[in-house]
């Protein structure tokens, strides 16, 4: 697939995903299969949604709950790979590249143990989509052992994506309509 044909994808998914948010879907549940990887001491990454993406706040929040450690996604430039530091939840986020809302850059670094993951689309096969930046990218060949959990709305589902070499699938996607794994 082209450059240009993936930047037309994109742009097809995502309007599919603003209009289905537009009408007001229903927030995801956090499943008991999320909840039973959770354990005192493990880092969970989050991330602050931007426009139309999936809100992981549920699953942020059962995360604390069970004791775990939140970290965010922290971007500064696109030749540096996204770093994820750590993020109490009352604490004041900046403002980042691409919209971001992120930690400041003084917060500690921290080593994924679950990354919950924005996208744009996903397929059966739980290949991912995102926005092309390719930092998500990035941080599962720095991070392979982390559980990949990929947080989306269930239009955002297709039939098959095209896949690059470096293209790493997730472990499980949590929808409004439930959990998906392979």
């Amino acid at each position: 697939m082209t450059t240009d044909s993936k930047r037309a994808l994109r742009a097809r998914l995502r309007a599919a995903r603003d209009a289905f948010v537009a009408g007001k879907p229903a927030p995801i549940a956090v499943p008991d299969a999320f909840l039973a990887r959770l354990d005192r001491g493990l880092t969970v990454t989050s991330y602050v949604p931007i426009g139309s993406e999936t809100d992981p706040s549920p699953l942020a929040r059962a995360a604390v709950a069970a004791g775990c450690v939140l970290a965010l996604p922290h971007v500064t430039v696109r030749s540096e790979p996204m770093r994820f530091l750590a993020w109490e939840t009352e604490a004041a986020l900046e403002a980042g590249p691409f919209g971001l809302s992120q930690p400041s850059a003084l917060a500690a670094e921290l080593r994924p143990d679950i990354i919950l993951t924005p996208m744009l689309a996903f397929d059966a096969k739980l290949d991912r989509l995102g926005q092309g930046a390719g930092y998500y990218d990035g941080a599962f060949a720095r991070f392979p052992d982390a559980w990949r959990v990929g947080v989306a709305w269930s239009v955002q589902q297709v039939e098959d994506l095209p896949v690059d070499p470096w293209d790493m699938p997730l472990h499980a996607v949590i929808t409004e309509q439930g959990w998906i794994t392979r």
